[in-house]
């Protein structure tokens, strides 16, 4: 039984990879993410086709839809949203070091006309990525306390700065 196991595994794999990765490419939008998705939805299959506990997997093929979709939100919830893709970059654009600096000092200077609390909000939403409620929670602050502090706050940078 253990030497059919994996071959059932491989002929899964064969069959379903072109769609899985068809779903993924339409979910990335990049090749390389695409690929990445698939490898790793598909570890989940084998660990989950292979478990020795628990209900048998009844429709891998399902299953393993669902854990690519799942698996590509979950990845774009911890993505910062700073992080660009290389393959994205057009051929022979180069950054000037100089806007960045200038951007980094605007942004410092927008973040020091806040009160603490409103930058740590900001600082923790869209720099560390936290969710609402993990910044409400670390604050102690309600949820909507700290949408509502997020709105203000980045409105009063838009109106004192260039950014």
């Amino acid at each position: 039984m253990t030497d059919q196991a994996p071959l059932d595994f491989e002929e899964f794999a064969r069959a379903r990879i072109p769609h899985l990765y068809r779903s993924a490419w339409l979910l990335c939008g990049h090749r390389s993410e695409a690929e990445d998705l698939v490898q790793e939805t598909l570890a989940k299959v084998y660990v989950r086709m292979h478990r020795r506990l628990g209900p048998r997997l009844e429709n891998p093929a399902a299953y393993a839809q669902t854990a690519l979709t799942r698996t590509f939100i979950s990845a774009r919830r911890k993505r910062s949203s700073t992080e660009t893709p290389y393959d994205d970059l057009p051929a022979g654009v180069t950054v000037d070091h100089a806007d960045l600096a200038d951007l980094r000092v605007s942004l410092q200077e927008a973040l020091a006309g806040l009160s603490p609390v409103d930058r740590a909000v900001l600082v923790m939403r869209y720099l560390e990525d936290l969710s609402v409620e993990e910044v409400a929670r670390h604050l102690d602050l309600s949820p909507g306390a700290v949408r509502n502090r997020s709105m203000r706050a980045l409105a009063r940078m838009r109106e004192r700065s260039s950014l």
